[in-house]
């Protein structure tokens, strides 16, 4: 394993970090939920992308999103309830699919803004769930919610501890346009938030001075492990150590593998004669990722289906303690998204 400095490779929180559906671990009893899942919700996760596009596959390369822009507010509460996989106790988790916002502006439609009517559509009464872990915007896996207070205060404490002690508690599995150089190892960079032409872009700082980490420079770590590979992409198990927005994206750009269907950081990886190299973050704006032809075809993807590839990447298992005391620690999985699976399909990858 080697250390990949910034020099080589060129999550968003409420109570904690922003993540779908989960299994809990050897003697935790799984439950599969689906309580409530109103029509308007099982049509919203069953044909997204499928409208009227056709392709070598049918209408539907995406199966397993949802679309938000035609979903009411009732709407996603039932799609959130047929997202539910586990209630024990004060928590509650769910399998969030991509393109769900956890909070947002005040009016629009969020995770967050709902929670008071998933609350009482999963009978909690009085007791309003708040977020405890769940992924970003465009990321699909795990969310965490708890009813109880102390009980997210608990789980907090025991999230910044292990981040302190570089102990990871997230894993994610990720898709990418080009294999690592290394099978293994640790990337770390330093990262800053900008305001580019209206968009908050993450952009990475060579030779941090002392005063770049007064103005919010931040030191970031993620270990990555390459599961499998094959015709030019990758299946990466990533694992942040720290927490900034969208580092894994940025992580695996700076190693010229973005992810597949990040359509905000790809375009920072060039490429002239086959050879990759990393154009200027501060000058290089967001631009649908475009996979070349040979990928199109191993994905079995037209060129406007590429356009609305969703995000590759997945929070897939999140470790807890116990909650009691001896009681033993969790171990939460969070299945694969069916566009993810035909991915991994379509490109002979496969989970060790």
């Amino acid at each position: 394993m080697r250390t990949v400095p910034a020099a080589e490779m060129g999550g968003c929180r409420v109570l904690g970090q922003v993540w779908g559906g989960w299994r809990r671990g050897p003697g935790v009893r799984t439950a599969s939920r689906a309580a409530g899942s109103g029509t308007e919700a099982r049509h919203q996760l069953r044909h997204r992308g499928s409208s009227k596009r056709s392709g070598p596959l049918g209408d539907q390369p995406f199966p397993g999103l949802l679309q938000l822009e035609n979903l009411s507010r009732e709407g996603l509460v039932d799609a959130l309830r047929a997202a539910v996989v586990d209630q024990k106790g004060p928590l509650v988790t769910l399998n969030k699919p991509p393109g769900l916002p956890v909070t947002g502006k005040p009016g629009e439609l969020t995770l967050f803004s709902v929670l008071p009517e998933l609350s009482q559509s999963l009978g909690l009464r009085d007791r309003e769930l708040q977020v405890v872990q769940a992924s970003g915007k465009e990321t699909s896996g795990l969310v965490l919610l708890s009813s109880c207070p102390q009980t997210a205060s608990h789980l907090q404490k025991f999230f910044i501890y292990s981040r302190r002690a570089r102990r990871p508690t997230a894993t994610y599995w990720a898709i990418t346009d080009g294999i690592p150089a290394t099978s293994e190892g640790n990337i770390q960079a330093a990262l800053k938030l900008e305001h580019i032409d209206g968009v908050d872009l993450v952009i990475p700082v060579k030779s941090p001075s002392r005063k770049d980490f007064q103005e919010g420079v931040k030191r970031t770590l993620s270990h990555f492990h390459v599961v499998a590979m094959g015709s030019g992409c990758a299946l990466v198990q990533l694992q942040p150590l720290t927490v900034f927005p969208s580092q894994l994206q940025v992580h695996m750009v700076l190693q010229l593998c973005p992810v597949l269907g990040d359509h905000t950081y790809s375009a920072r990886v060039g490429t002239v004669l086959g050879q990759r190299f990393l154009l200027p973050a501060e000058s290089t704006k967001p631009q649908r990722q475009v996979p070349d032809e040979a990928l199109l075809r191993r994905l079995r993807l037209t060129p406007s289906q590429a356009a609305q590839l969703p995000l590759h990447l997945h929070l897939h298992c999140l470790h807890l303690p116990g909650m009691r005391p001896r009681e033993a620690p969790m171990k939460l999985l969070a299945p694969l998204p069916p566009y993810f699976s035909r991915s991994l399909q379509c490109l002979g990858l496969h989970q060790q």
